[in-house]
């Protein structure tokens, strides 16, 4: 006769191992840092290494929820071949239909609901972050898109009754730049002349709206990475939305102040880069040139020749 603990232990011994396991998988992911695990993954469909502290946080918490997910999904898989190998048929007796496991069935139900308010609680955190802005910006930029450019006007304060100190206004001949210090807040404060644009840089991880009228949409950012990143307009916003472009130049706060100064004293944008070092074709866009937007010679909308 079988004793009832000699049925239980194979149970015990599968719980431990089970127990074990995860012990283990959360060990060796703790040991790893997040952008780590994201490399290996190859971002796992997120851009990886982020030029703000806010994309970080946004890239920290796809990786943390990429991760959750799988392990979740390598359990239910687990489960379902187990069940298929365990119980498949051994026979042509019909299995009881109306037998349950009342743990297991709490099990079922009360685990996604955790998983769920775990994801929402991270979730909230890390978009109140990313939405926060503080009291005292350390530099404020007003975006102002238009069919189908960018001009960039640097304010001395917050809000729309500010007074614009330098400006840089693109063209179908040369891209806008726009020249931003690392490790200070950033407000961008955006509208639109005409109809809605998106402002996005992709290294940000991050793209906001820009709506015409009195609407300003606020955001900000701290940049921690030197370099120049090519800016996009991102709302399909008419004929030559594709041409809509400009590039951020990140450069350190020392270097920023010497640009700023310059333009304050009305050089132009490309005299003001060559004041902080830059020359030649430096001094101009890197990352994207303007395109040809062959408005005269292949427009569909072309006049009749004459004697036609």
């Amino acid at each position: 006769m079988v004793s009832r603990s000699s049925v239980a232990r194979p149970r015990v011994v599968r719980l431990a191992g089970l127990g074990v396991s995860g012990a283990v998988l959360l060990a060796l992911l703790s040991g790893c840092s997040p952008i780590a695990i994201g490399d290996k993954l190859g971002g796992f469909g997120w851009p990886r290494h982020g030029i703000t502290e806010q994309a970080h946080k946004m890239y920290d918490l796809w990786i943390a929820s990429t991760i959750a997910a799988l392990v979740v999904g390598f359990l239910v898989w687990g489960l379902i071949f187990w069940c298929v190998i365990r119980y498949r048929k051994r026979g042509d007796n019909l299995p009881v239909q109306t037998r349950f496991n009342m743990p297991m069935e709490v099990l079922y139900t009360v685990t996604p609901v955790l998983i769920v308010a775990v994801l929402f609680y991270y979730t909230a955190i890390v978009q109140t972050d990313v939405d926060k802005l503080s009291a005292k910006p350390d530099h404020t930029v007003e975006v102002v898109a238009f069919k189908w450019n960018w001009q960039f006007n640097y304010r001395d304060a917050p809000g729309a009754d500010a007074n614009t100190v330098a400006s840089n206004l693109g063209s179908t001949d040369v891209i806008p730049l726009l020249v931003l210090p690392t490790g200070k807040k950033i407000r961008f404060e955006e509208t639109s002349r005409d109809v809605i644009h998106s402002f996005w840089v992709p290294e940000m991880l991050f793209k906001r709206d820009v709506f015409p009228g009195n609407v300003r949409n606020v955001f900000e950012v701290t940049l921690d990475r030197e370099g120049r990143y090519v800016g996009r307009c991102a709302e399909l916003c008419g004929t030559y939305h594709a041409f809509m472009q400009f590039e951020l130049v990140v450069v350190s706060p020392e270097r920023f102040d010497q640009f700023l100064e310059a333009k304050k004293k009305g050089a132009s944008t490309q005299d003001a880069m060559g004041a902080i070092g830059f020359s030649g074709d430096d001094r101009f866009a890197t990352t994207t040139t303007p395109f040809d937007t062959r408005r005269e010679g292949q427009s569909w909308n072309q006049p009749m020749a004459a004697g036609k």
